[in-house]
């Protein structure tokens, strides 16, 4: 052993504990168990961020829902605040024009899939440059920027019995049809200028789904010589599988939720309560009938079926695009 100092062993062993008691003290920027303060930051950060959005959602949206449902528990007029339990849901049940609301819903779904196909063909067209596609780029938006009574008001001298359309009909042996006073054809003539007056933002959505689309593709189809008709089913489907699936959703919400204008300028709930909708039928119960609570119930119901058919169209368009 040398004189005056220690072994080698033991400068060893003293270093290595050293280094050991070194290296799990927490460091230098105030971190624990080796995690550096700016590292816990980062991580932080994305809560951080999202929670702004969080609380407006739960403020401005969940928790005016809950408060709606519990509502819908209650009574009107005399029973006001007092609890009732089912039975608004029960009247909404009995009652002949929800009843109609509910069928017009049905019919909205059925007619849903052309509410869609013909923003997404129309958009395919564009995409594919056919002649003067600069400006039907913007004569189909056109129609999104105006307001829901403004186009009432058009299609209400539009549709008259003795408007334009009739005389038109007339001039080539068709007789006039009332457009907007049979039971039979208004729900389909409000239809029809709803899909009209708003395909404009769905067509922007399958635009921009076609900039995410593969163009050899497109060029592989052409050259293997495929006709239109299944290069849109076999290559242009498939790849807009998840734009379809939101236009799907997104065109259904506004199908029952924005309706309301036209429906207010074009029918009013009629003829005979033949254009009734959920919406149409909660502001009637709120706004004329002043029955708030059975409101808040039709609202709750209005929810559910927009909660229930956007599942069920996200589950069947994902099903369809595993089997494609």
């Amino acid at each position: 052993m040398p004189i005056g100092g220690s072994s080698p062993v033991v400068r060893s062993a003293a270093a290595e504990r050293t280094t050991g008691a070194r290296f799990e003290r927490p460091g230098r920027h105030g971190g624990t168990g080796g995690i550096p303060r700016g590292a816990r930051a980062e991580r932080l950060a994305p809560f951080v961020l999202v929670a702004p959005a969080v609380l407006i959602i739960v403020a401005l949206r969940l928790w005016p829902l809950l408060l709606g449902v519990n509502f819908s528990f209650t009574g009107d007029g005399e029973r006001n605040g007092t609890s009732v339990g089912f039975d608004n849901y029960a009247q909404l049940l009995d009652d002949p024009l929800f009843r109609t609301a509910l069928r017009n819903v049905g019919l909205l779904v059925v007619l849903l899939p052309v509410a869609v196909a013909i923003p997404g063909l129309l958009a395919t067209f564009i995409y594919l440059r056919v002649p003067g596609h600069r400006l039907f780029r913007g004569v189909y938006f056109f129609p999104a920027v105006l307001s829901p009574v403004i186009v009432g008001a058009i299609f209400n001298l539009m549709l008259g019995f003795d408007g334009p359309l009739n005389a038109a009909l007339g001039a080539i042996g068709l007789g006039p049809i009332d457009w907007l006073g049979d039971p039979g054809v208004a729900m389909f003539t409000v239809i029809g200028v709803h899909v009209w007056a708003t395909f404009g933002m769905a067509l922007v959505v399958f635009l921009a789904g076609f900039s995410t689309l593969d163009a050899a593709l497109l060029d592989a189809a052409r050259m293997d010589g495929a006709s239109l008709p299944r290069i849109i089913w076999h290559v242009i489907i498939p790849g807009l599988s998840r734009t379809i699936q939101f236009v799907f959703v997104t065109t259904m919400i506004g199908m029952l939720t924005s309706m309301f204008g036209l429906l207010y300028v074009m029918t009013s709930g009629g003829p005979e309560g033949s254009t009734y909708l959920p919406e149409f039928y909660v502001w009637i119960q709120q706004g004329r009938m002043n029955r708030p609570a059975l409101a808040s119930a039709a609202s709750t119901v209005l929810f559910l079926i927009m909660l229930v058919v956007g599942i069920l169209q996200v589950s069947v368009l994902r099903r369809a695009g595993r089997e494609d």
